[in-house]
């Protein structure tokens, strides 16, 4: 560029033809001088501009990236995400929402308030949680359920404050998270402590109670035996004596079983045996021969779980004993056996079309005592004996039931294979 510049100052000057190049002059030095002093800092600038081009596209790209990253893992998430403004307005909608029968799309979420998206709480309710969390910066956190997929679900939803810099309040994240399954094993966690402190208890009480039973029942048999010309009403009277001790007997025996479970031995047992058995059992019970009992046992399960036969009967008779007296001795009982999703359980079901259980009355229903059937129908042991066998197995039972339609209590028992090693 120089060589042209100087050519052209030649030939200005009248000088030798570019085809004969001669020496520069002191006037020529003085002129390149002059060029370099203005298109050095030309050339300084143009390279600093590129360079701080590159940086920017670098920059932008690295920007870029990390977005995505946190679009990703917000994406990956296993819980509901979102994030509004002050506008009430989403600005962020992870995949976890678009996903399941209350499902909203990004596309339709974003932009949009969030009183335009979820209907399942008053607008009005949702409005005052946000507004206590940009008021106040604290995060809140609260349990609630829903049925919106079907099923009683138990969620944990936490409105996180957010800033943008060290000024106010200027976003809010809420975090939807499905604690159905957390929230159920603690309750049975909290349902074994609370069995196993009773059980302490109620082993040293029952021990001193069955003496003075023992004592009442020995002098009403001496009494009865000793008194020949008794009148009746007398007779009738240590009768039920002897046979209200032999009741409290009966009861504290089981309680004390519950209290200290015996080791038993276990084998190889067929589930389907187990409740052929039992029906056997129970077919000859005058109130039972009055149900309709249907089975749909899983032929293909055979010996698969490790257990006591005699208590698996046990359990089975106690739901099969309340599923009749849910019933009014009228209906259908249905008996039902299958694999787990996972493979490695198996899954019996006691299924009763009765009155049901009130949802308040649920988490009492394994308690020991605790009976929603009249006086003198139960004791409230047999469903806290049935717990405690279950979990003894290695298992657990669920119950699901729905006032005026009926229950199904279902016993899950681990799956195991011919060598006796859970699978």
């Amino acid at each position: 560029m120089l060589a042209r510049i100087l050519d052209a100052k030649r030939h200005t000057l009248g000088g030798a033809s570019p085809a004969s190049p001669a020496a520069p002059n002191q006037e020529e030095n003085a002129f390149l001088s002059a060029v370099a002093g203005i298109l050095a800092p030309v050339l300084k600038q143009a390279k600093y501009a590129r360079h701080l081009e590159s940086e920017v596209i670098e920059r932008t790209q690295q920007i870029d990236r990390e977005r995505r990253m946190t679009a990703r893992i917000i994406d990956s998430l296993p819980v509901g995400l979102y994030v509004i403004d002050r506008e009430y307005r989403i600005s962020v909608w992870n995949r976890k929402r678009e996903t399941g029968m209350q499902g909203v799309s990004r596309d339709d979420a974003i932009g949009r308030t969030i009183f335009e998206i979820l209907h399942r709480q008053p607008a009005s309710v949702l409005r005052r949680e946000f507004d206590d969390v940009f008021a106040t910066g604290r995060l809140q956190t609260f349990q609630m359920e829903s049925r919106a997929s079907g099923e009683m679900r138990t969620y944990r939803i936490s409105k996180i404050p957010m800033r943008l810099d060290d000024g106010p309040v200027t976003h809010v994240i809420t975090v939807g998270e499905d604690v159905t399954e957390w929230r159920e094993a603690q309750e049975r966690f909290a349902q074994a402590e609370k069995l196993a402190a009773i059980g302490t208890l109620a082993a040293g009480v029952m021990h001193e109670i069955n003496n003075p039973l023992a004592t009442i029942a020995a002098c009403a048999e001496s009494l009865e035996l000793s008194l020949s010309d008794q009148p009746p009403v007398l007779r009738d009277g240590l009768r039920l004596i002897q046979s209200e001790v032999a009741r409290c007997k009966g009861i504290t025996d089981s309680l004390l079983d519950f209290s200290r479970p015996k080791a038993t031995d276990k084998t190889l047992v067929d589930v389907n045996a187990a409740i052929e058995r039992t029906l056997f059992v129970l077919k000859h019970h005058s109130r039972f021969k009055k149900l309709t009992v249907e089975t749909d046992l899983d032929q293909s399960l055979g010996p698969v779980v490790l257990a006591n036969e005699e208590q698996l009967v046990q359990v089975f008779m106690a739901l099969l004993i309340n599923a009749m007296d849910a019933m009014r001795e009228q209906g259908t009982i249905e008996l039902r056996t299958r694999s787990g999703d996972d493979t490695r359980t198996v899954i019996a079901e006691v299924v009763d079309h009765g009155e049901g259980i009130r949802r308040a009355d649920l988490p009492k229903i394994f308690e020991p005592f605790y009976t929603t059937k009249a006086p003198g129908r139960g004791t409230g042991l047999g469903l806290s004996i049935c717990y405690a066998i279950v979990a003894e197995h290695g298992g657990r039972i669920e119950v699901d039931s729905t006032p005026g339609e009926g229950s199904v209590f279902r016993i899950v028992l681990p799956r195991t294979d011919e060598r006796g090693d859970a699978t």
